[in-house]
């Protein structure tokens, strides 16, 4: 018996991956899903640190058709998170096509239909299907990205990116430095300071840090207040909380937390203990980095420091523009989806 061929070529198996092809899969469409690694949720399974918690309550990260269980916390574990998600592909028969790295992409105006060429990583052989709609799912956390550092060649320690990270046991009594200070950035610093590495952190734009309690309570009152007046609201409960970061390296965004992420993709800082530790001088904030001379990093400030290993937090670049063509009504340059234009029955598009 024939496999039919797919109406929807869904790319990428994280969690957004997952949540589309449980709702074809339950609607009884056929689909495929291709994932470049040899997991489901690599992002989760593979390149994630291990003290690692939802930073939203549970009720905002379920995916559709299946609640998380009632027994796990509000802050689920890395772990807990995983099991769900094993459990989700179980449930909704998910079987990703592992080693697939999509080469190219093409809508054929003609057949109605989308052509996308792929390579298996292993065996190298070319892959051709085709499908009425093309589900874009490889998130925001496509391929890392370290950015070019004058002198970083000649670093004679460590250097890694945030998805090498496990955690900091064997960094105990290291001087570490983080660049990156985005919640990956902060928590990774956090760890290596419980296992007592001498833990530096580059805090180079304004952020705003928030605590979980903000975060929970914010998607709560929008029901009832504006968007603004909520935005106001968590703004100024961070300034009581936290008081005047300057005095610490840190500058709070001219813009509220929500118009920053809307605007520019930039998420608030979720505070778990970090902000603590720099108050109390255990993790240092310090500026750009200006260049880099054997175990020696100069800053912005025209100071320089000795490091032991340097652990870059700097994200991930988009990967979809090196194979969907066309894709500039989709996507912009970060990789973020752009509001509707009406063509979305050519392609729907989905972000982690």
């Amino acid at each position: 018996m024939e496999t039919p061929e797919p109406i929807a070529i869904i790319v990428g198996a994280g969690t957004s991956g997952l949540a589309t092809a449980a709702c074809l899969n339950r609607l009884s469409i056929p689909n495929i899903v291709l994932e470049r690694e040899d997991c489901f949720a690599s992002i989760w399974k593979k390149k994630s640190y291990d003290r690692l918690h939802l930073h939203l309550a549970k009720q905002h990260s379920e995916l559709p058709h299946m609640p998380l269980p009632t027994t796990f916390p509000t802050y689920i574990s890395k772990k807990q998170f995983i099991q769900y998600l094993d459990d989700y592909a179980s449930q909704f028969n998910i079987t990703p096509m592992y080693h697939r790295l999509v080469e190219s992409s093409n809508y054929d105006e003609i057949a109605k239909k989308w052509q996308v060429k792929v390579r298996h990583v292993i065996s190298h052989e070319v892959e051709e299907y085709s499908g009425r709609f093309l589900v874009v799912a490889t998130g925001e956390t496509s391929d890392e990205f370290i950015p070019e550092v004058e002198g970083l060649s000649s670093f004679t320690g460590e250097v890694i990116h945030s998805t090498q990270y496990k955690n900091g046991e064997r960094y105990s009594n290291k001087s570490v430095l983080v660049v990156g200070s985005g919640n990956s950035g902060m928590e990774i610093a956090l760890d290596l300071s419980t296992y007592f590495a001498k833990t530096s952190i580059v805090v180079r734009s304004p952020l705003h840090i928030l605590s979980r309690g903000m975060m929970y309570l914010a998607p709560v009152l929008m029901k009832y207040f504006q968007y603004s007046r909520v935005e106001s609201l968590m703004v100024l409960l961070s300034k009581l909380r936290y008081g005047d970061l300057t005095k610490y390296g840190i500058q709070r965004p001219q813009e509220g937390p929500f118009t920053m992420k809307l605007k520019y993709g930039k998420y608030p800082v979720i505070d778990v203990g970090t902000y603590k530790k720099i108050k109390s001088g255990e993790i240092q904030v310090l500026p750009g980095i200006a260049s880099i001379r054997g175990d020696e990093v100069q800053f912005e400030d025209g100071k320089s420091h000795p490091f032991d290993a340097i652990v870059f937090a700097t994200g991930f670049k988009r990967s979809t523009h090196k194979w969907l063509k066309g894709d500039n009504y989709l996507l912009d340059e970060d990789g973020f989806a752009k509001p509707s234009t009406g063509r979305e029955k050519m392609a729907y598009t989905v972000l982690d």
